[in-house]
């Protein structure tokens, strides 16, 4: 009769904890990577409030510097060999 006690309660826990696992597991899951995403955002510098919509055109114009440096490097003369 213990046996047979055993073998019940043991086939019990195995379709409680299967049934509780198809449903909680995929929570937690989410849940995880949800969090995980979150943090990829913040280390790529990427915030709700500045997403674009898609389809929107959006330009950054920068300001215009009209200096130029001299020193970038000096001029070379080449001839074009056919």
């Amino acid at each position: 009769m213990g046996i047979l006690r055993t073998i019940v309660i043991i086939m019990l826990v195995y379709y409680v904890f299967k049934i509780v696992a198809r449903y909680a597991f995929p929570f937690f899951i989410k849940r995880f990577m949800g969090k995980m995403e979150n943090k990829f955002r913040e280390q790529q510098g990427f915030n709700k409030e500045e997403e674009v919509n898609v389809g929107e055109t959006v330009i950054d114009k920068t300001p215009n510097n009209k200096t130029s440096n001299n020193n970038v490097g000096e001029y070379v003369d080449y001839e074009e060999v056919e």
